[in-house]
């Protein structure tokens, strides 16, 4: 009888421990399954970058911060090195948007797309390159570049654009005033001017801030502040996308808004903590400095919104450069609708 009431006692003992044990299994695969949904319902978005550069520092923040996350977006990133790749990447639906010169969607337009590439959300709003000297100079004048060896970015790419219409600007002819070198790959332009290349280069940032903290060359000049506001990189994607999945757009430049504020309402030290993960092989301190200059020169969009003034300079640049076969219209190429909604 006690060995009865004994099993009896230890069987109802297990079945409350059965019992607990049930519970708990169930509540934690509801947390589980909860926390499943979550990032199932997160809307993917394939986001390929033209290079990796603290020039876009905003869509690293967005991602960093999480921004992208609080709008419901999981967004990918890739860089895919050149606008070309970029472009096709875009094009063959490898990618839902492409963070690319404006000055691409017009190419491939003038080309005959049939499903055409619409700027929607413009991130930099200036040239992000810088003329650097190698030796230091106190009072620099544009004068001093004629009968010197410039080392300058590839032929039709948008650097290389702005830095002749500067150069014109001053009253330099490219051609013959100056020795123009242009055949050096984008990847080989430092090290070449770092090995005794030319008097003057242009130069893209960390490289240009890297070499005067080495004593290698000098900044002088900023080719953004000389050639003034235009859409120098902007989000695009092909108009289809934008009708299609017009809430996950939104969503997207909404994050991208946020981020915009945060860096020009943020000091460019905790901006730069902020992105270091990306750029593991530069000095935080020099991440700082870059982001100081560019915030400096307003070359960061303070919001999204690409304005007709901003594309007319664009293309006035284009034509000078002997680019653009023809201008294409504001409307046709830029949708505000979500910059305009996004900016509120």
């Amino acid at each position: 009888m006690s060995i009865g009431l004994f099993s009896s006692h230890q069987g109802g003992k297990g079945m409350r421990w059965l019992t607990k044990g049930f519970l708990l299994g169930v509540i934690a695969l509801l947390l589980l399954s909860l926390t499943a949904c979550n990032k199932a319902e997160l809307e993917k978005v394939k986001v390929g970058e033209v290079t990796r550069s603290i020039f876009y520092a905003p869509q690293y923040v967005a991602l960093e911060k999480g921004f992208f996350e609080d709008e419901g977006l999981s967004v990918e990133l890739q860089t895919i090195a050149g606008g070309d790749k970029t472009m096709t990447a875009l094009l063959s639906d490898g990618i839902d948007i492409a963070l690319v010169g404006s000055e691409t969607s017009i190419y491939v337009t003038l080309q005959g797309a049939n499903d055409p590439i619409q700027n929607f959300a413009q991130l930099t709003q200036t040239d992000g390159t810088f003329l650097v000297a190698r030796e230091k100079m106190d009072n620099f004048s544009w004068d001093q570049l004629k009968g010197s060896t410039f080392l300058g970015q590839r032929k039709g790419g948008m650097p290389q654009m702005a830095g002749e219409f500067v150069l014109k600007k001053h009253g330099i002819d490219p051609v013959h005033d100056l020795t123009l070198i242009q055949n050096i790959d984008f990847a080989n332009i430092a090290t070449a001017f770092a090995s005794g290349t030319g008097d003057y280069v242009q130069l893209f940032e960390p490289t240009a801030s890297v070499f005067e903290k080495e004593g290698k060359g000098y900044i002088v000049a900023s080719f953004g502040t000389e050639s003034g506001n235009l859409p120098y990189t902007s989000y695009m994607a092909k108009s289809s996308y934008l009708k299609d999945d017009e809430k996950t757009v939104q969503a997207f430049t909404n994050a991208l808004q946020r981020a915009q504020n945060f860096v020009q309402n943020e000091s460019a030290a905790e901006v730069a903590k902020i992105i270091q993960p990306y750029f593991e092989n530069v000095d935080v301190a020099v991440i700082e400095t870059v982001i100081e200059r560019y915030k400096a020169q307003g070359s960061y969009a303070s919001d999204p919104i690409l304005d007709e003034g901003e594309w007319d300079n664009l293309q006035t640049i284009m034509e000078e450069a002997g680019e653009l076969p023809q201008r294409v219209e504001y409307e046709k190429l830029v949708n505000t609708t979500f910059a305009k909604k996004a900016a509120e």
